[in-house]
């Protein structure tokens, strides 16, 4: 049994003060206020929010930070210098870059983590050392493997798009039930894009794992919708809605170039929507619909993505930026909606987490106050202010995994990258 006395907690009906969390066996079982501080509990200041979700990753492309961008380029040269670190990865140097990566993100609040994985070099050996490398950093992973079959709409795979595929969607499916769930791992699916998997095999591939959650990178380039039209006569996530693959338990990633038939499609199937805005910024693929979407009824995420930055309180405000450089609005969500994208875990199959309540799992996350960038901030929007430097103290499954930006285990997380990288 361990307890957790919060000096203000972001509670799912509103921020309270002086709130005592007791936790057994990594479960919230009592969550009161008190007056005085008991003995033995750990000390919580500034703002404690519930853990924060990652909901989509590609950990890989950590390597790629601050690499890419002496010319400019698109994209395009952007995935072609991917290709080239994803060729050079093996199970053992992408055990030490992902648990590099991992710590990264659970000192920054993470305490979960969604990893769309394609780089599976013929078998589930990566699969398996992403699972031990989130194991190490302390976080939860969900293992969304990715079906990967062809190189663009009717192009086969070449080059090192070739350890990224298994040929048809039913050996895809047939290696992906080997995959074992634990205590610290879920394992889902993904299709990869309507580029990357044929119109044929969409079907396989949502209906292979009806149980477990369903991503799938959506309309994150015009190039990839003019592809899908001239090919089949619809957008992309017509295509996918005929496939069967737009469902409750279903994200689409980005969803940036949608039109108001794909927006009403994604809302009424209770489809989410998973935004990256500091790697949509980065690679300039565009601010998409995200009011829109919530308006329709798709649930809102926040992912890193490519990790140009690791900070979801960053993702947090681009979610809101975008919609106000797009619409020339303020307020176009409100700081609890902000907070229930970035703690979404029921996104990537963990419905138990992102809220402070008894029965959840014990996610919590301390924010200073009293930083350079928080003091003086309404406690209530202290994740209009904050970033990963003010996160103070973060707990994931009622374990302390990191303080001050140093993770317990691992000890500073820039050697770990610098070895590594």
């Amino acid at each position: 049994m361990k307890s957790f006395w919060c000096e203000q907690a972001w509670l799912p009906d509103g921020i309270a003060s002086r709130v005592l969390v007791r936790v057994d066996r990594g479960t919230i079982t009592s969550v009161s206020t008190v007056d005085t501080i008991p003995l033995g509990c750990e000390r919580l200041y500034g703002v404690v929010l519930p853990g924060f979700a990652n909901a989509h990753s590609h950990a890989f492309h950590r390597a790629l930070r601050g690499r890419t961008h002496s010319d400019g380029g698109t994209f395009w040269t952007w995935r072609d210098r991917m290709y080239a670190v994803a060729e050079s990865l093996t199970p053992d140097s992408y055990l030490r870059l992902a648990r590099a990566v991992y710590a990264e993100m659970a000192v920054a609040g993470v305490t979960a983590v969604g990893e769309f994985h394609y780089l599976h070099n013929g078998g589930n050996e990566m699969g398996e050392a992403l699972r031990r490398a989130a194991a190490d950093a302390g976080i939860r992973l969900t293992l969304l493997d990715a079906c990967y079959l062809a190189g663009g709409i009717g192009q086969p795979v070449t080059g090192v798009q070739q350890r990224f595929s298994d040929g048809t969607g039913e050996r895809w499916a047939a290696r992906v039930s080997e995959l074992r769930e634990d205590d610290n791992t879920r394992v889902g699916a993904a299709i990869h894009s309507v580029r990357a998997v044929p119109g044929e095999e969409l079907p396989v591939v949502a209906g292979a794992f009806p149980d477990r959650p369903l991503h799938v990178h959506l309309s994150e380039q015009p190039a990839e919708n003019e592809a899908c039209l001239d090919a089949y006569g619809l957008t992309p996530t017509a295509l996918l809605h005929e496939a069967g693959a737009l469902t409750p338990r279903t994200t689409a990633v980005h969803a940036t170039h949608l039109t108001a038939g794909d927006i009403a499609l994604l809302g009424a199937s209770g489809t989410g929507a998973c935004f990256c805005p500091t790697t949509e910024a980065d690679l300039a693929d565009g601010i998409g619909p995200a009011r829109e979407l919530s308006a329709a009824g798709s649930p809102l995420s926040l992912g890193s993505d490519q990790h140009a930055v690791v900070d979801p309180l960053l993702e947090l405000r681009g979610l809101e930026h975008g919609e106000r450089l797009r619409s020339g609005q303020r307020g176009r969500f409100t700081p609890q909606e902000l907070v229930t994208a970035l703690t979404n875990h029921s996104s990537i199959g963990w419905p138990d987490a992102g809220r402070i309540e008894v029965g959840a799992r014990a996610d919590l996350v301390a924010v200073k106050l009293d930083s350079v960038r928080t003091t003086g901030c309404a406690p209530d929007q202290v994740v209009l202010a904050a970033t990963a430097s003010d996160v103070a103290v973060v707990v994931s499954g009622g374990r302390v995994v990191a303080r001050n930006g140093v993770h317990e285990s691992l000890g500073e997380v820039g050697e770990l990258l610098k070895a590594v990288l």
